[in-house]
């Protein structure tokens, strides 16, 4: 009588699948989450490695084209007049910084410097999300995995049993919380740092460039600064009084 009732039950039970698409589909509402925050992660990886490359692409080749055109430029007229035509390129960002003050070489290093540092928070955007995704992913495919791994302890306490059809679901999402975690960190890690070496590369030539753009802008200083300084004299000298001759 027991077998004839085992018999219904076991026509009428519902296949276990355990390939990767059905594990994620019917995860348990913790692992559902993750996977599914993982696989955006993994999305945004690759859209923000893609576009960090286009955008580091097209600087580098503004750049590219100011430096060229910057070397052959030895007054402040000129050189303000190329940063004008390329205003696109980071340089020529930092050299129309230059040209809106007059100071010393001192005063306009330092404003080069404050320049090149907006270049680099430009040059940087969505780094500190890239690098965020590659610390977190892990940490969170794991978090899934462990609640997966308790939800086979528990199965197998409501069953009685530590058969396969009970404990394979919930090992298997356990699982794919793992290997969709590592498949968002790899690529994150792998980009971070190829990216970032492009951008060290891009802010280098332009820390190294900025040294001889503010010895040419220093000399605008340097002429405006005797240019002021010579009317200044002639109206000194103008207002000293005339010796009178004695008469003899």
């Amino acid at each position: 009588m027991a077998f004839q009732q085992s018999v219904p039950e076991a026509a009428t039970a519902v296949p276990i699948k355990l390939d990767p698409v059905s594990l994620i589909l019917h995860a348990s509402g913790p692992v559902f989450l993750v996977v599914w925050l993982l696989i955006f992660a993994a999305i945004l990886v690759w859209v923000i490695a893609v576009l960090k490359v286009l955008q580091l692409a097209r600087l580098s080749s503004q750049q590219a084209r100011f430096e060229q055109e910057s070397a052959q430029a030895h007054s402040p007229d000129q050189l303000f007049a190329l940063a004008q035509r390329h205003a696109d390129a980071p340089g020529a960002r930092v050299v129309l910084e230059l040209s809106r003050r007059v100071g010393t070489s001192k005063l306009l290093d330092s404003i080069a410097k404050r320049a090149i540092v907006t270049e680099t928070q430009r040059a940087s955007s969505l780094m500190p999300t890239l690098s965020s995704i590659a610390a977190a992913s892990p940490f969170i495919g794991l978090f899934g995995t462990v609640y997966g791994i308790m939800d086979a302890f528990l199965r197998i306490g409501q069953q009685k049993s530590a058969s396969l059809p009970v404990v394979a679901p919930a090992i298997g999402e356990a699982l794919i919380a793992t290997a969709i975690g590592l498949f968002a960190a790899i690529p994150a890690v792998i980009a971070y740092n190829a990216i970032n070496k492009r951008i060290d590369d891009l802010l280098s030539a332009l820390e190294a460039s900025s040294e001889g753009w503010v010895e040419i802008a220093s000399i605008s200083a340097v002429a405006r600064g005797m240019q002021e300084s010579i009317p200044l004299a002639l109206q000194r000298s103008s207002d000293r009084p005339t010796p009178v001759m004695p008469k003899s």
